[in-house]
């Protein structure tokens, strides 16, 4: 390849803001019933327990999609942008099964449904971004963390602005679903470098983790991952106590705390370019779980707690496409596709836990406590970059 980038250089950044508002746009089933959870309180009569198994069920059906597909192999079967659109079919089919459900049974099971399909939007639009970046490709997945992590947000933006039904919120971010998948698929195009084929293979998992900086990479991740989705899933239902007599100053604070996530992960990428992986995921993680500390005892001074709320949110999420891209670069590449299906699933199945656990914390004591819980994730985080960044260059 005697070149490295294209020919027509703002192409692939017109490419990548295409990309992007497909992810900002088909994202927003994800976080689409935390954002009207007292509604659906009421509708299904839901306990604690079934809220918090609303929000698992995504990320159970997330790491089903994801090990289906690596297992498939579909993302070499299928060009990635027809798969997003595929996968953003589907996510709008089973979030419209809320519309239909009689109780939490159903409403659990649109929501795993949910989780599985957008296995089949996240990975591909970032394999169909890798397509267009060699050089700069922290800063673009930095951008593509950013959509996603805007998307996340958006459905608290839109219950920001009246408290419409939550049917409507349903079928409007579906609607925005569908509209992210017909984009990816018709408006964006192929990029000329196309990402090597790396499959899944479940007997080579042992191989993988042998290697040391895979396994700290990964302990990175599990880190960063202890804390996102937990605080995501519930920093509304804690702003909506600090705020509990504005719902809809609950959801735009939420919506803000949420979204300076994708400014967070834009100058996270930045930051890896520039200096290194290691010291930008340990920046971030150090950054965040200082916050996390600190946050949930803010609840009765409003100011304070919006502020480092936007702290929060900004690091939370700068340090998350790091550790993948650290796996693409120090693995063995003939199993880059075991490494990085092994992280997600391990990853996304530790959100389980602490999605769990911090209403029950709350509940039993205060968010103060139930935030404190997440620390530790990222504290193990730092711990894994800082002993990755200390070995030998030949090692790293």
């Amino acid at each position: 390849m005697a070149a490295t980038l294209p020919t027509d250089d703002s192409q692939r950044w017109r490419q990548l803001t295409i990309l992007a508002i497909a992810m900002v746009l088909s994202m927003t089933t994800w976080f689409s019933t935390a954002a009207v959870l007292p509604q659906l309180r009421v509708e299904f009569d839901l306990s604690a327990t079934s809220s918090s198994l609303l929000a698992i069920a995504v990320q159970l059906g997330f790491v089903a999609g994801a090990l289906v597909s690596a297992s498939l192999n579909l993302a070499d079967r299928l060009p990635p942008r027809r798969l997003v659109l595929i996968g953003a079919l589907g996510a709008a089919t089973a979030n419209g099964l809320l519309l239909v459900a009689d109780g939490p049974l159903l409403a659990t099971l649109s929501r795993f449904l949910v989780g599985v399909a957008l296995a089949g939007v996240y990975p591909p639009a970032l394999k169909a971004m890798s397509a267009w970046f060699v050089r700069g490709r922290g800063l673009a997945l930095g951008v593509m963390v950013g959509a996603l992590t805007l998307g996340s947000a958006l459905p608290h933006l839109l219950r920001g602005f009246g408290s419409p039904p939550w049917e409507a919120m349903i079928v409007l971010t579906l609607l925005l679903t569908v509209l992210g998948g017909l984009i990816a698929d018709r408006v964006a195009s192929d990029g000329p470098y196309a990402f090597p084929s790396a499959p899944f293979d479940p007997a080579q998992i042992r191989t993988v983790l042998m290697d040391r900086r895979v396994r700290l990479a990964s302990l990175g991740y599990f880190g960063h991952m202890w804390e996102l989705y937990a605080m995501w899933a519930w920093i509304g239902v804690f702003y909506g106590d600090v705020f509990a007599d504005s719902p809809n100053t609950a959801s735009l604070v939420t919506f803000a705390v949420i979204g300076i996530g994708a400014a967070g992960s834009v100058v996270g990428g930045l930051i890896s370019d520039r200096t290194s992986r290691t010291t930008a995921a340990g920046l971030a993680m150090g950054l965040s779980g200082t916050m996390a500390i600190v946050v949930g005892f803010t609840e009765t001074r409003p100011a304070l707690a919006v502020t480092l709320g936007l702290v929060w949110g900004f690091w939370v999420v700068a340090d998350s496409a790091q550790f993948s891209t650290i796996v693409t670069e120090v693995a063995d590449q003939r199993f880059v596709g075991t490494a990085l299906t092994v992280q997600l699933a391990v990853g996304f199945i530790l959100t389980v836990f602490t999605i769990f656990l911090v209403p029950w914390v709350r509940d039993q004591s205060s968010w103060g406590w139930a935030f404190l819980l997440l620390t530790p994730g990222p504290l193990l985080g730092v711990a894994a970059m800082r002993r990755l960044a200390s070995l030998p260059p030949t090692d790293r």
